[in-house]
Order: C-alpha cells, then sequence, then structure tokens
C-alpha cells in the first residue's frame, strides 16, 4: 500500500500530523517506538497546554493515540533506519519492513545521543543500526551490541540464533575501533575484539535517516510552511529546534500536515 502520508514519531508533533491528516480524510502511517516511550509521558503533570490543564504527560499521548486510531490512522511499531525517495514517492526501511508514502513528515524528536567515536567512519563496514538487517553477515562471529532500543533483547536473541557471539555493551564511554573494518571496541578502559557492532538507539538522529537533508545548526531546517529543502519531505517538533515545549510541537505538527495535504490536492488535481 502507498500511503497519502508517513509520519516518523509518535510524540506531540507527529500525532498531531496524524490527526489532520485524518481529518483531511488522507491515509496515514505513522511509525515509531511505542508511542508511550515519548519524552512527554514522563511529565507528572503538564500545566502549559492550553485547555488541558492538570493532566499527565503519559495521559495526554494516550488520548492523542486513542484520537488518532479513532480517526483512522494507521500505527506501525519500529524503528525507521533511512528513508530513500524515488521519482516523487518515497520508502521507508523499518527493519525487515518496507513502507511507501507519497509525502513524509519527520517528528522524530530530540536525539540526545551523539555519535560515537569510530561510529561515522566505520559505517557499513562493521558498524550497523539493525540486527535483523545485517546480522547474518555476522554468523559465527563476534559483534557487539549496544543500545536502548525497546527490542534490544529480541535483536540479541535474532543475532545469537544466527551464531553470532554477542558481546554487551554500554553506549556511554563506548569507542569503536578499526582501520578499514571493524576489530574491537573499547569498553570501560577495555579493549574487546570484534567483528561488528550494531548500534541499537531508539531513534536516529533525521540526517541519519534522511541523505542530504539540510540543517540549520543542529536541527532540520524548515521554511514556513514546514517544508525541508527536499521535496515532500517536512519536518515538525523539537526536531526543527526551540523552544521544546509541547504546544509549539503540535502546532508545527498540524502546519507540516496541512502543507502535505496542499501538495497532495494538488498533485491530484494536476493528474
Amino acid at each position: 500500500m502507498v500511503y497519502d502520508v508517513a509520519v516518523i514519531g509518535a510524540g506531540p508533533a507527529g500525532l498531531m500530523a496524524a490527526i489532520q491528516g485524518r481529518v483531511r480524510n488522507k491515509s496515514v502511517l505513522v511509525v515509531s517506538n511505542e508511542p508511550t516511550a515519548s519524552a512527554l509521558c514522563k511529565a507528572p503533570v503538564v500545566d502549559n497546554y492550553p485547555g488541558v490543564p492538570h493532566v499527565s504527560g503519559k495521559d495526554l499521548v494516550e488520548a492523542m493515540v486513542a484520537q488518532a486510531k479513532e480517526l483512522g490512522a494507521e500505527f506501525a511499531v519500529g524503528r525507521v533506519l533511512n528513508v530513500m525517495s524515488l521519482e516523487g514517492e518515497h520508502y521507508l526501511n523499518a527493519g525487515s519492513q518496507v513502507f511507501q508514502a507519497r509525502k513524509v513528515i519527520l517528528a522524530p524528536g530530540v536525539v540526545r545521543s551523539a555519535r560515537l567515536p569510530g561510529e561515522e567512519a566505520l559505517l557499513g563496514r562493521g558498524v550497523s543500526y539493525c540486527a535483523t538487517c545485517d546480522g547474518m553477515l555476522y554468523r559465527g562471529r563476534t559483534v557487539a551490541v549496544a543500545g536502548d532500543t525497546p527490542d534490544l533483547e529480541e535483536e540479541i536473541s535474532f543475532l545469537e540464533g544466527v551464531g553470532c557471539q554477542v558481546l554487551r555493551v554500554p553506549l556511554g564511554g563506548l569507542e569503536i575501533l578499526g582501520e578499514s573494518a571493524v576489530t574491537a571496541v573499547r569498553s570501560r578502559g577495555e579493549e574487546l575484539p570484534c567483528q561488528g557492532v550494531f548500534l541499537l538507539r531508539a531513534s536516529l538522529a533525521p540526517t541519519d535517516l534522511v541523505p542530504g537533508l539540510a540543517l540549520t545548526g543542529k536541527h532540520v531546517a524548515v521554511d514556513r510552511n514546514m517544508a525541508t529543502n527536499l521535496p515532500g519531505i517536512f519536518a515538525a517538533g523539537d526536531c526543527t529546534g526551540g523552544p521544546l515545549q509541547l504546544a509549539k510541537a503540535v502546532g508545527e505538527g498540524q502546519m507540516a500536515a496541512y502543507s502535505a495535504i496542499v501538495e497532495l490536492d494538488q498533485e491530484d488535481k494536476n493528474q
């Protein structure tokens, strides 16, 4: 199925985008970790959202999810690893799944973990972000696994199931070693030989997801319509910069979806 709009992230910006898309009768898919993993869910009380005082972040997110689902938005739990565009359509690679959409809204929030030493240089040469995608390449070999994704244990079980010897290491302070390929990791002062490293973070930075995405500082560059520099791709919420506030995220999610819908309607009119 080709969705009209695919939303990456189920925080307030992504959920508002999904609601707006369904109100305008567009097919919408939201791909994210479990929505209750949103940072907003950790807020015991939210007092700065108009009309809904003294509500917990978890209750607010659950209400948004319920509203989006009631309107007909579809949800898929998974980590989007990259977005590729071809002939006006976009393909979201989420591990073993690939989703197709005409428009994409990036709403992953703020990715707080910085790249590890050696990560960028050895990406594709031993460093991977998906065990179920690349694990078979390391059958019978030693791999290091570090991450905080909700499906971490499932991914480790997969690696062990295909014959990998798995070294569990923490993300904090990890260094990836090797010249042309991974040869070891250094963790807590100890060097551990391995042939692969799986970094299973809960989410990736937008620039890791979408090749060629323009930034302003460390945030996704958008115009007044929440459009990025790439055709058909919009962004909303904390990934576009501060203030990191609920109302700002919701407003940007609404605007991103509205702009995507305007483009969709114009394209359909021109056919």
